[in-house]
């Protein structure tokens, strides 16, 4: 019951989020509202990808990590990829490589040699600026991700 409960909370979050943007720009539409919400959440197992053959699969610890490269994906045509390296050592998990939409790097100023911090949360992973630790991409649990999508609904 607790976890539907957190389900809930995560999608009005996320609502109240994308309106927030919507009501910023009178000009926006509800299309391109629901477009900024699905620029800025993706799924752990779509989204995080260790550099290396790390036996702790799409996991990352907590702490500030470094942009050490971003680049398009030429197979993922809009989705960029950054190469992340933890600021402190933590030995051979500390380096992953992070998808995530065109826009989010664009909107986000994020670039090599920027510092951004990986924060878990029960639902996902949030990446935000170190320095203002604004967030930029939420990695959401696969499982919370899939019940975030939406679906028609016939009548």
């Amino acid at each position: 019951m607790a976890h539907h409960a957190n389900r809930l909370a995560l999608a009005a979050l996320i609502t109240c989020g994308v309106a927030a943007s919507a009501w910023a720009d009178p000009a926006s539409s509800a299309s391109s509202a629901s477009s900024t919400a699905s620029q800025s959440v993706g799924s752990i197992s779509g989204s995080i990808q260790r550099s290396s053959n790390s036996s702790s699969g799409n996991t990352v610890a907590e702490g500030d990590y470094r942009i050490i490269e971003v680049a398009d994906v030429a197979e993922q045509p809009g989705t960029m990829r950054m190469k992340l390296q933890a600021v402190k050592d933590i030995g051979a998990d500390g380096e992953f490589y992070l998808y995530v939409p065109h826009q989010v790097v664009e909107q986000g100023r994020l670039a090599a040699g920027a510092v951004v911090t990986a924060r878990n949360k029960p639902y996902g992973m949030e990446f935000a600026h170190a320095k203002t630790l604004k967030g930029f991409f939420m990695a959401l649990k696969d499982d919370w991700y899939r019940e975030l999508q939406t679906r028609p609904v016939s009548l």
